[in-house]
């Protein structure tokens, strides 16, 4: 059961960023596949580079009642745009519009995932 919720949050965050991609102009992927694998290391990074700027930008963060937040989720998406061969983040304003769209597409399809399970 592990392994099946694992690989549906990984289908569901491809999906996501797919679905992005449609909606912010510079944010591009090849294929699927780049989006899936993009998915993965977005979660990697997620999961490692991004609590230390989360900490770093703490008082950022307080200060504008947590908005901050996404532009550190602009960040990684960047960053995650380096890293992907095929995945094309064209600059800082695409992220950040990217992470703001790719929050509420992930939360609605996330929601939409739960309630079929």
């Amino acid at each position: 059961m592990l392994i099946v919720n694992f690989l549906l949050t990984w289908l569901v965050a491809a999906l996501s960023l797919l679905l992005t991609a449609y909606f912010v102009p510079g944010f591009e992927f090849n294929t699927f596949g780049t989006a899936a694998i993009a998915a993965l290391i977005l979660g990697l990074v997620n999961a490692i580079v991004r609590p230390f700027l989360v900490i770093l930008t703490l008082p950022l963060t307080i200060i504008t009642l947590g908005l901050f937040l996404f532009v550190v989720n602009a960040l990684m998406l960047w960053l995650v745009g380096f890293l992907v061969p095929g995945f094309v983040v064209a600059g800082f304003l695409p992220a950040l519009l990217a992470s703001v769209v790719l929050t509420i597409v992930s939360t609605v399809l996330g929601l939409l995932v739960r309630n079929v399970t």
